[in-house]
């Protein structure tokens, strides 16, 4: 038996698998809200108390770094060490990669029918792969052509400095400078991300919120919010939002695609496109992906797809302890 983990910021899925080949066979699965605990290790306690029994392999993907068998989580308080965890399981060694890399690991697992096409243009050829996916934060990985597989690995490139292309994305780019030292595509590409991208438009076009929409966002989740009145078209400005959002969105998946030559195809991960797929399936998300001057051509026949299976990091840490 094999454990695995997807730790995110805001919540985090604990598995007992059974290796298998392409897809891992879940056998036990929980999930848990990441800040209710004080770290990995006493979720890995939790699940364990509950499901014990023999395990031969462990690996997590967690949203974060990792240098040395170690993890500072930026948006969770937590430090993860691989020997901790090690100890507690009673292995030789536990494998901690970043939660992209872990999706990317995934992605052979998945069926066809997990999957929405948003190019249908687009062919895959073989090359490099690469995945970005906006939940809590912004993360992004690149599968690289060996010749004859995909080897995935880790990139902190959502923390890259958030590039405006159009008058008004320079006018965030200043709103958001006001919160913080530096802007990075996380800050905007991420839940929270949407939502202060609802701030700068309700400030930036003077259209006064309704009280409605002010007892909606104090009562859930704000970026949410937004996201269902925008799907549901109740408000103007969180319309708004959420088109600005998608653009963002998709400027970077193409930037993505420039970087590491993705002719493989861009998949887009995390908790939010599956929610947000009527938004993506218009024309913003590709006329974003695909406005690059020279390479617009290029870009529209990579293939974009949503990665619709959100345990695709699971199934994909549960494929690495495996190898």
């Amino acid at each position: 038996m094999i454990l695995a983990g997807d730790i995110g910021g805001t919540k985090t899925l604990l598995a007992s698998c059974e290796p298998a080949a392409p897809r891992p066979l879940v056998v036990h699965r929980e999930s848990y809200a990441s800040r209710e605990a004080a770290g990995l290790a006493e979720l890995v306690r939790r699940f364990r108390g509950k499901h014990p029994g023999a395990i031969e392999a462990a690996c997590f993907g967690i949203a974060g770094p990792i240098q040395g068998g170690r993890s500072e989580t930026p948006n969770l308080p937590w430090v993860v060490e691989a020997g901790e965890l090690a100890r507690l399981l009673g292995l030789p060694q536990v494998s901690l990669i970043n939660d992209l890399e872990a999706t990317a690991y995934g992605i052979a697992a998945l069926d066809e029918g997990e999957l929405v096409t948003l190019n249908p243009e687009g062919e895959a050829r073989p090359g490099n792969a690469a995945v970005i996916a906006a939940g809590t934060g912004l993360g992004e990985a690149v599968l690289y052509w060996d010749g004859q597989r995909h080897q995935p690995f880790a990139t902190e490139s959502g923390h890259a400095d958030f590039a405006p292309r159009t008058c008004r994305e320079m006018e965030l780019l200043r709103f958001l400078g006001k919160e913080f030292p530096r802007v990075s595509y996380e800050r905007v590409i991420s839940g929270p991300g949407l939502f202060r991208t609802y701030r700068f438009l309700r400030a930036w076009r003077g259209d006064a919120e309704p009280a409605w929409l002010t007892a909606e966002l104090q009562e859930g989740d704000p970026s949410a919010v937004v996201t269902e009145v925008a799907l549901a078209r109740r408000d103007v400005v969180c319309e708004d939002a959420l088109r600005m959002f998608v653009a963002c969105y998709g400027a970077e998946a193409g930037n993505l695609a420039l970087r590491c030559m993705a002719v493989g195809g861009v998949y887009l991960g995390g908790g939010i496109a599956p929610k947000i797929l009527p938004a993506l399936r218009e024309a913003g998300f590709m006329a974003a992906f695909t406005a690059k001057g020279r390479f617009t051509d290029f870009l529209r026949r990579v293939p974009v797809r949503v990665i619709c299976n959100e345990e695709t990091a699971l199934l994909g840490a549960a494929r690495r302890a495996s190898l």
